[in-house]
């Protein structure tokens, strides 16, 4: 079944194969990383990396945020435009009906959503004092639910926050719920990464039995189990006869030890033995934009990819040892799980080492035409080239940084929407 099949956010007719997709929270959890951040320029970038790898889901920002708005109706634009062709993009609201409403109004033609709220009793009791009940919670989900529905969202997930420290039928009760309003996934997020693989299989294998409700598997990885506790969590929702939304960020990027890596999960389901011979994985995911995806996000996070990265770390392929080295060279696969090729992996980077011409915020006009003429990009006119080098101008005021060949050539394609998305306007009213 490909993602198309599941556009409308997913299906549980008994006569599909259930599938494991991925939803990317780079942009949304990512981003709320301690002391990093992205431009809005870089967040685009990566929603168009995503799509090429393609990805099902870019949880793309907030629409309750006015500095957000600009960014997100400019990418929603791209989505229109072809540029985004596969990957939808969603945002995240509280689950509170004036939120989702303000959502509406402030990005009119967003189509998806995850609305969110905390379950747990620690949370409804640390974080609320004793103010609401667990129904009282309930209750608020689902007038936030419906109030969506009702103004167009074709598509709503619902947040259980912190659904690792939730009772069982306290989690089946809020799922039943949000699937009885229309919710299409329910995402349980192991927000504190507590759980385990072995009492997550089970958790979500329950839930999806007696829920009947597609999962969103949502984990940090404060204990180091992400990745291991997702795989665990699809596998339990596949058994349990419902489909698996895998959330992950790119490089796993995130709250203080960050969430599953895109990539790792990925070779995962595709490699270990967990999956081995089953077709479960999303067909429209294309890891060979892997590489790039994860050079990309640790150039715009400005964090480097730890050396031993599974998949795209400078020593994922490299052998040193003579008893290692000697068996790579004989064979593959007594060394190595997976090909570099796989992952986009083995092309040369070319280093400048003598003049080197770059764009910034105090370019002038020849050094951008060298820099474009480079990339083989040619403007009609005068006028035009030098709107474009007042794009970007400010695309570097955003990102601080040298603007590298993608983006670059996202803004002559686009100018549009990158004007639109580099734009902010802290006077817009809500």
């Amino acid at each position: 079944m490909s993602a198309s099949a599941t556009a409308s956010g997913g299906s549980n007719t008994a006569d599909r194969h259930k599938r494991i997709y991925f939803v990317d929270v780079t942009n949304r959890d990512g981003v709320q990383t301690s002391r990093l951040g992205l431009a809005k320029l870089e967040k685009t970038l990566i929603n168009m990396l995503l799509d090429e790898m393609g990805i099902w889901q870019s949880e793309l920002g907030f629409p309750t945020t006015r500095h957000e708005v600009n960014y997100l109706q400019g990418n929603l634009e791209l989505v229109e435009l072809g540029a985004i062709s596969h990957t939808r993009l969603s945002g995240w609201v509280r689950a509170i009906s004036k939120d989702v409403e303000l959502a509406r109004r402030m990005v009119p033609d967003l189509k998806f959503i995850n609305i969110s709220i905390s379950t747990s009793d620690q949370m409804i009791n640390g974080k609320w004092n004793g103010k609401y009940t667990f129904d009282d919670v309930v209750a608020m989900m689902t007038d936030a639910l419906d109030a969506a529905l009702e103004l167009g969202f074709e598509s709503v997930g619902v947040n259980a926050e912190d659904a690792s420290r939730t009772s069982d039928d306290h989690l089946i009760e809020f799922a039943r719920a949000a699937k009885e309003h229309g919710a299409a996934r329910l995402r349980y997020c192991d927000t504190l990464g507590y759980n385990d693989p072995f009492t997550v299989y089970d958790r979500i294998k329950l839930l999806a039995e007696e829920t009947g409700i597609d999962i969103e598997l949502h984990f940090h990885d404060d204990l180091g189990m992400s990745v291991g506790c997702s795989m665990a969590g699809a596998k339990g929702a596949l058994d349990g006869g419902v489909n698996a939304y895998i959330n992950t960020t790119i490089n796993g990027m995130g709250e203080r030890a960050g969430n599953a890596d895109l990539v790792s999960t990925i070779l995962a389901v595709k490699k270990s033995t967990l999956f081995d011979g089953e077709d479960v994985l999303d067909d429209a995911v294309n890891l060979m934009a892997a590489w790039k995806t994860a050079k990309y996000a640790s150039y715009a996070f400005g964090v480097p990819i730890p050396v031993n990265q599974p998949g795209v770390g400078d020593n994922a392929f490299a052998h040193e040892s003579g008893i290692h080295a000697d068996g790579a060279l004989k064979s593959r696969r007594n060394y190595e799980l997976y090909d570099y090729e796989e992952l986009g992996r083995g092309e040369p980077e070319i280093i400048e080492t003598g003049r080197n011409i770059t764009i910034g915020e105090y370019s002038g006009i020849k050094g951008f035409r060298n820099v474009y003429e480079k990339l083989e990009v040619e403007f009609q006119s005068e006028e035009e080239a030098r709107e474009i080098l007042e794009l970007v101008r400010f695309a570097n005021v955003s990102t601080q940084k040298p603007l590298v060949e993608d983006e670059l050539l996202f803004i002559a394609r686009y100018p549009e929407q990158a004007r639109k998305i580099l734009t902010l306007d802290p006077t817009q009213q809500c």
